[in-house]
């Protein structure tokens, strides 16, 4: 008896877990499919009141802030491989775990003021796409936290058998150590990216918006967070129903990347330093 009342009383919590996705889907999906063509990713927005048009500089300003930011963090993952499994368990290694864990609890929009005060006040980078460093920032935790995890669950004695045939420290870590934990950094490099392409106030306050097609890097750039941030809030109904498409292509794109991951289709492991 004891055990069905259990099992029930998971289930209703299960349930209650999913209903609100299962709302935010389906609000999602009926608000916005109807303007899923090809000119929603291939025009610029409308003017204020008119019909038609589409997000393609949104989406077009998003793939180049996310790449910046990933260009930016990616590369910490490989620091990351070098200090755990070179320089060892050190406080260095112990800091730099224990800073990770502390900004993964960061609110994404102090970032985005840190970041403004830093790069836009100041005129170092202004209101640009390379102020994508504030989505960098957020990617860091994820990436160094599963980096870690991830050379973790690499058993010792894989390692010690490499020294034992006389392979070098660099040997081992390039040659074993790394394509073991490939699939879990591979995971984290994708969790955090789609993460910061949902995130609004970091882009807000540091590429700001355009109505046009992103003119350079060192310029203002559209992203979909922000227009849906901007449309949601408009009067006019055709801009609302651009938020909705926007919202439903950015639930879209996690929904995939998720799929991706849960199911293997891309060889990686999402379990793998989720626990941290």
């Amino acid at each position: 008896m004891t055990g069905l009342v259990l099992t029930a009383l998971a289930a209703a919590c299960t349930v209650l877990t999913l209903l609100p996705l299962l709302a935010i889907v389906i609000y999602g999906v009926s608000q916005g499919c109807h303007r899923l063509d090809a000119a929603l990713v291939t025009q610029l927005p409308p003017a204020a009141g008119l019909e038609g048009g589409g997000i393609g500089n949104a989406i077009l300003g998003t793939l180049m802030v996310i790449g910046m930011a990933t260009l930016i963090a990616a590369p910490v993952g490989i620091l990351r491989v070098y200090l755990s499994e070179l320089a060892g368990d050190t406080p260095l290694t112990r800091w730099i775990r224990r800073a990770a864990r502390i900004l993964s609890g960061v609110p994404s929009i102090i970032t985005g003021m840190v970041a403004y005060g830093v790069l836009v006040v100041t005129g170092v980078l202004g209101f640009s796409a390379m102020a994508g460093v504030a989505l960098a920032i957020l990617m860091l935790p994820t990436l160094v936290l599963t980096t870690d995890a991830a050379l973790q669950g690499v058993p010792q004695d894989l390692r010690w058998a490499a020294a034992s045939l006389g392979a070098s420290e660099a040997q081992t870590v390039l040659q074993i150590v790394l394509p073991q934990a490939l699939p879990g950094i591979v995971t984290g490099l994708l969790l955090a990216i789609a993460r910061a392409a949902g995130e609004t106030a970091p882009v807000l306050f540091t590429a700001l918006n355009s109505s046009l097609w992103p003119q350079g890097w060192l310029e203002p750039t559209p992203t979909l967070a922000v227009l849906i941030y901007d449309f949601s809030t408009s009067p006019f109904p055709a801009q609302q129903e651009l938020a909705w498409a926007a919202a439903l292509m950015l639930i879209t794109l996690v929904f995939i990347t998720n799929l991706l991951l849960r199911w293997g289709c891309i060889g990686v492991d999402p379990d793998i330093g989720l626990g941290n």
